[in-house]
């Protein structure tokens, strides 16, 4: 093991800088939480728009709906739903 002197002021420098950065990382892991929850998945949406898996599927592969997939889950932005419902009320 080694052994490594530094000046006190620069380990309080180092300190300081790493709870600036350990805040900003709570403060991104905040919002994305918040933004996280505002997504719907395949069951809200169907049941929102009133259909079917299928139909959501067919949605999905014609482009009608956007959506993000992680792994084999798959998201929908609550406005892209609202698009498609205005879509739906004018047909």
């Amino acid at each position: 093991m080694e052994v490594i002197n530094i000046e006190a002021q620069t380990f309080e420098a180092m300190m300081s800088r790493f709870e600036a950065f350990t805040q900003r990382v709570e403060t991104l892991c905040e919002n994305r939480d918040k933004n996280l929850q505002r997504w719907l998945d395949n069951q809200d949406v169907c049941q929102i728009l009133n259909i079917s898996k299928r139909t959501l599927q067919t949605y999905r592969d014609n482009g009608t709906l956007a959506y993000s997939q992680i792994n084999h889950k798959i998201y929908y932005k609550p406005c892209d739903v609202e698009e498609v419902i205005n879509k739906l009320k004018q047909k």
